[in-house]
């Protein structure tokens, strides 16, 4: 099949060239010249812009946006919705939140045109390992784009599934990111607690080889654990500030909202939180009220 990928980010540009590997045509796009280049170097029909790239492909027309959730989402679909054509095929392949992706499948279907959200795994693995897509939406808009979707995912009946109407797929997305937060952690302080006890003074690169093995917490999260320490054990250029893209705040309010208890997912995003306080307030608080009831010694930076 012949379809369009709209942003050729890391993620967008490896799964244009594994589609192309499949034996598919893409039309590629990105505000960023540099990046169209990159993709025709690789195979692809290079577009110029929205125009372009509706001209060149035929209906039912397929555009896949792997671009930043929220605004960026909302301005792209704004510059191909007067383009397309009532049976034509927009699918979101970022993190959207699910609430703003049933606002724009129902925006789009006034129009006639179909939208699919792929929640997509596999970061920059995905080229050579498949991605795991997670899908919603109609059952004809799905059909449409089922043939990229079995070339993406890590085999045609593997990997991807339609879990539901729209919206569902980025539902699913935003709960796996949440597990994985809770996962990454647990891996993190488990690792920790290895680190500081020094009267063993453990090769953690060579735990994480013996727990990739038979290991009940054997998963591919521990390989890239491994991988990681492999190459510095010690972490010393990595500052201890962690990112999140908000995914993991999304299911932590949708357990709230369901009423249901996810301690895990919502300490691990608190973790993350954590990480990024230079100044720790909290913490300074904490000191001083020790020091008023009991007075406890305080600590003081250096002058």
């Amino acid at each position: 099949m012949k379809l369009a990928m709209i942003g050729l980010g890391k993620m967008g540009a490896n799964m244009t060239e594994r589609l192309l590997r499949g034996g598919h045509e893409v039309v590629a796009y990105d505000l960023e010249p540099q990046s169209v280049r990159e993709a025709v170097a690789h195979g692809a029909e290079g577009a110029e812009s929205p125009d372009e790239v509706a001209a060149a492909l035929s209906p039912p027309r397929v555009v896949w946006i792997m671009v930043p959730a929220g605004a960026p989402v909302d301005a792209t679909i704004g510059s191909f919705v007067g383009l397309l054509e009532a049976g034509d095929v927009i699918v979101d392949g970022g993190n959207s939140n699910y609430r703003d992706t049933l606002r724009r499948a129902a925006e789009l279907g006034e129009h006639g045109i179909g939208y699919v959200d792929a929640g997509t795994s596999g970061g920059v693995w995905g080229l050579a390992e498949g991605y795991s897509l997670m899908v919603g939406g109609s059952i004809e808009a799905v059909a449409a784009v089922r043939p990229a979707l079995e070339t993406l995912a890590p085999g045609p009946g593997r990997g991807w599934g339609h879990v539901g109407p729209s919206g569902a797929g980025h539902f699913v997305k935003m709960v796996h990111n949440g597990i994985e937060y809770g996962l990454m952690q647990a891996y993190a302080e488990g690792f920790s607690i290895l680190k500081h006890k020094d009267d063993f003074d453990l090769d953690l690169h060579q735990v994480a080889e013996i727990w990739r093995h038979g290991s009940v917490v054997r998963s591919w999260l521990l390989d890239l654990v491994a991988r990681a320490l492999a190459e510095d054990q010690g972490l010393e250029d990595i500052a201890p500030y962690v990112p999140d893209s908000g995914e993991g705040r999304w299911t932590v309010i949708e357990a709230i909202d369901q009423d249901v208890p996810a301690p895990v997912i919502a300490l691990s995003l608190l973790a993350r939180l954590r990480s990024r306080d230079e100044e720790s307030y909290g913490d300074r608080l904490l000191a001083a009220l020790r020091n008023q009831f009991g007075g406890h010694a305080v600590r003081h930076h250096d002058a």
